[in-house]
């Protein structure tokens, strides 16, 4: 493989031309064979997807002219590979109304901010043994176990004995540590069965302690929500004072996980009691029925 790729480079260099290497990966998502296939090439290009899903994604793992942290949101469609150009709209185009255990989060792959959706189940164990399952899809299964624990210790939320399924809908992974929140957020809210408002997105990393810090790129994630018309956004109380929020986004400060989960809630509430009177202004002159 070595001799081989020297002999690529020094052909490339005679004739002046670019040269694709496709190759395999291994189990870990690393290149197969030596490093130095790697070292020779310019650019590293992953294609990924889910063969259930009909989004790819593709990434740059090593790219000597430019960043690594951009990513292309692909479709699958009947005449071949098409560009998504708003990703975030497909991503929650599917998600349920009023659905306990679903939270909405803009996450950074790279410059981009992506809203994705993490949806959570709590229940019984359902074969009966006393060990409670915990799977993850989409996210690390340590990142979870970190946050189930802080759910149990500083927010006493009861999840000990309880199976528990976190996954990102749409087939994303998600390595971000500002979807902590929204994470811990699903969680909760399926526990109790009570729903976070559907206008409603979360961003911040949950420390040890079940307080809430700052993630980067802010500014850029409350505008992507502020776009795809979101009413609040649960932020950190340590966010700057300076940090404007967008058009008609309602940023809510909270300083600990269970602040951030009171909040979730009131703002749930506060949605329910403003229906009726929306209802009631848009309401027309009563239907009557003539047989």
């Amino acid at each position: 493989v070595r001799g081989c790729a020297q002999q690529l480079v020094r052909r490339a260099k005679q004739l002046g031309v670019a040269v694709v290497v496709v190759g395999h990966v291994t189990k870990n998502g690393t290149l197969a064979g030596p490093r130095s296939l790697e070292h020779v090439v310019d650019t590293v290009l992953a294609f990924e997807g889910d063969r259930h899903h009909a989004l790819r994604f593709l990434r740059a793992l090593k790219h000597r002219f430019g960043s690594t942290q951009e990513l292309g949101v692909l479709e699958m469609a009947a005449h071949g590979l098409v560009d998504v150009p708003d990703p975030s709209s497909l991503f929650l185009a599917d998600r349920p109304a009023s659905a306990a255990g679903s939270v909405v989060v803009p996450v950074m792959h790279g410059t981009r901010p992506l809203l994705v959706e993490v949806q959570a189940l709590v229940g019984a164990p359902v074969d009966g043994t006393p060990r409670a399952r915990r799977v993850a899809q989409g996210i690390d299964p340590a990142r979870l176990a970190m946050l189930l624990a802080v759910l149990s210790e500083r927010c006493d939320v009861a999840v000990g004995g309880s199976d528990v399924y976190a996954s990102v809908a749409g087939g994303v992974r998600v390595a971000d540590p500002g979807a902590d929140l929204a994470i811990a957020l699903a969680i909760a809210s399926a526990r109790s069965g009570r729903p976070v408002g559907d206008d409603v997105v979360a961003i911040g990393e949950v420390g040890l302690g079940g307080e809430l810090r700052q993630v980067a790129h802010i500014e850029r994630r409350l505008v992507e929500s502020s776009r795809l018309r979101f009413e609040a956004a649960i932020v950190p109380a340590s966010l700057p004072a300076d940090v404007v929020s967008p058009g008609s986004l309602r940023v809510v400060r909270a300083g600990t996980l269970s602040e951030a989960i009171a909040a979730a809630f009131r703002a749930r509430s506060r949605r329910e009691q403003r229906a009726p009177a929306c209802l009631n202004a848009v309401a027309g002159p009563p239907i009557a029925l003539v047989s």
